[in-house]
């Protein structure tokens, strides 16, 4: 089985015609059953069109009555991407997936609170999206580095993603499915959300889960799996430092009020029974330990 999409997913592109949306569009419609699944586009104005074969509409409301798709990705500028969040959940869709990078927090404050109580599951901003390998793919992961199998992986770093997935995939331990939740402050699925998930899949044997600094997501989610998990999990904490004047990392790996440190996010995870490594290199080999 999978989390959150499979190879019956139906998909949206939002953005289709800009630059990017066109560019992953067609490396998703690539992998697996991608040509089966992304069923339709959506710019303003542009309706009417269609993409290598892809109809393009004008609404999220009226690709989804055309085509009964369930899942949309969108990929429009930072200005406008909050709204497209909003159509979509106006729209009904059963998950919503932001790859936009940027998008204000006033404005992601805003559809937070406009999204309390609908239909619709958000997986980002700022993310690579979700995989389920051999089936589906939503957004920028790199389809190869993927194997099918029995690992779950969700982590608020897409770099780390890819690099955790090909340790994995080099140890010959497949993936369920590939959770990247976006490291924005203000955003949709949450590590405690995607491992309430992974408990429930029955084909899911263990977890990888990737945190950064900033914030208490990741002890929220090792305090839930102390408690609930009946499946191994394993954690990696980003630590990031940059010089003075600089910023690197997610806008949401941001230290403030003593708390969310690398350090403090370890002792945490590791004092609700998750190992952990210090060495991004070692994730595969940690989780191959354990099962």
């Amino acid at each position: 089985m999978s989390v959150l999409i499979d190879k019956n997913t139906r998909v949206i592109t939002q953005g289709m015609t800009g630059k990017t949306g066109r560019f992953h569009t067609v490396h998703c419609r690539e992998y697996a059953n991608g040509r089966e699944c992304y069923v339709a586009g959506v710019t303003p104005g542009k309706g009417g069109g269609d993409f290598e074969g892809v109809p393009i509409f004008n609404t999220v409301a009226e690709a989804r009555e055309a085509t009964r798709a369930n899942a949309t990705v969108i990929y429009v500028p930072p200005p406008f991407a909050a709204k497209a969040i909003e159509e979509a959940v106006e729209a009904e869709m059963e998950l919503a997936v932001c790859i936009t990078e940027g998008i204000p927090v006033r404005d992601m404050m805003r559809v937070r609170a406009m999204m309390r109580g609908t239909k619709t599951t958000l997986l980002g901003p700022n993310c690579p999206g979700v995989i389920t390998p051999d089936e589906i793919k939503i957004g920028i992961m790199p389809g190869y580095i993927h194997k099918k199998g029995g690992v779950g992986v969700v982590s608020r770093s897409g770099t780390l993603t890819y690099e955790a997935v090909h340790q994995l995939t080099a140890l010959g331990l497949g993936q369920s499915t590939c959770v990247g939740i976006g490291g924005d402050p203000v955003n949709g699925l949450k590590h405690r959300d995607v491992l309430e998930l992974f408990e429930r899949d029955s084909e899911t044997v263990a977890v990888v889960m990737v945190g950064e600094i900033g914030g208490s997501d990741e002890e929220e989610a090792a305090e839930w799996a102390r408690e609930n998990m009946s499946k191994p999990v394993v954690g990696f904490i980003a630590g990031v430092t940059a010089p003075p004047g600089k910023r690197m990392g997610h806008a949401g790996a941001i230290i403030s009020g003593g708390s969310g440190a690398a350090a403090d996010k370890i002792a945490a995870l590791e004092s609700c029974g998750i190992q952990t490594t210090k060495n991004p290199a070692e994730i595969g080999a940690l989780l191959k330990s354990v099962l």
